[in-house]
């Protein structure tokens, strides 16, 4: 109990200090976009001249925004990255495991994590408008964790025939993709970005003004659809060399010599692959 208790300060440590860095780097980047010719069109407000703002000057930017293809792919990518870091850093810390837990054949994402910085950015943007108690935020948080996690677990296993993590082994598992503890961290997670990080986050990414920051999110919005497309076509393969089907042109053959099963083990070490027709 007192391994794990420390475990989890040093993770809260490590977490702020990730954050930090993330948030760091973000910035004297994007300050870097903002500069340039600027857009045609107007808008409300783009990065901040400083660092560090002010509880007032968030609020009324949080009052008048309206979240767009900008935030959210900023929020994605962003999301990706920093869960994947954090998820890394938590196996070493509490199992000393150090292996590759990407969930895309591209760089260094996680997808997951992405869509649920996206959800819980979205969803408690609007919950926090609404002026809601922190138990709702709580309670919304473990559910979007918790659906998200069951139904990206189920489609893997459905779908491809893989599987990255199970609860079933827990005593608190309420499926093989959804515990209790881990809706409660989801819970935790999502009040902790809603109430501290979410309106930060969001006043510093602010809205385009420069023609670098639309061609910046442009060609990174086509560089993670072309990930996430050639990810399905990746594992599509591999459940079908499984099954026995040969490739039917040539990007399948293409897809067979460059993302091999071979490369799938060593891209997703804790990825289980489950042939069909066995448990």
């Amino acid at each position: 109990m007192l391994f794990i208790l420390a475990s989890l300060i040093a993770l809260i440590f490590v977490a702020w200090l990730v954050v930090r860095g993330f948030a760091n780097a973000f910035y004297f980047f994007a300050r870097w976009l903002s500069g340039g010719e600027k857009l045609d069109a107007e808008t409300t407000l783009s990065v901040s001249g400083k660092l560090h703002s002010t509880k007032k000057e968030r609020e009324q930017y949080l009052g008048v925004l309206h979240i767009g293809w900008y935030q959210v792919v900023i929020l994605f990518v962003g999301g990706s990255m920093a869960g994947l870091l954090l998820e890394e850093i938590w196996m070493l810390v509490t199992a000393g495991l150090t292996e590759s837990r990407v969930g895309l054949v591209w760089g260094p994402f996680s997808p997951l994590y992405g869509t649920g910085t996206v959800l819980l950015t979205v969803i408690c943007y609007w919950l926090r408008r609404r002026h809601v108690s922190n138990l709702v935020v709580f309670l919304v948080s473990a559910c979007i964790g918790g659906i998200l996690e069951q139904v990206t677990g189920w489609g893997m296993l459905t779908f491809f025939h893989t599987q990255s993590w199970s609860y079933a082994h827990l005593p608190d598992h309420i499926t093989e993709f959804v515990a209790w503890r881990f809706l409660f961290f989801w819970g935790l997670l999502g009040l902790a970005w809603c109430r501290f990080v979410m309106p930060r986050a969001l006043y510093h990414i602010g809205e385009p003004t420069s023609r670098r920051q639309a061609i910046f999110i442009t060609l990174i919005s086509v560089y993670v659809v072309a990930d996430v497309c050639m990810t399905v076509a990746c594992f599509t393969r591999a459940t079908a060399r499984d099954a026995g089907v040969p490739p039917h042109n040539a990007f399948e053959e293409w897809v067979d010599t460059h993302y091999s099963n071979e490369f799938i083990s060593a891209r997703f070490q804790n990825m289980s692959v489950h042939v069909e027709g066995t448990k």
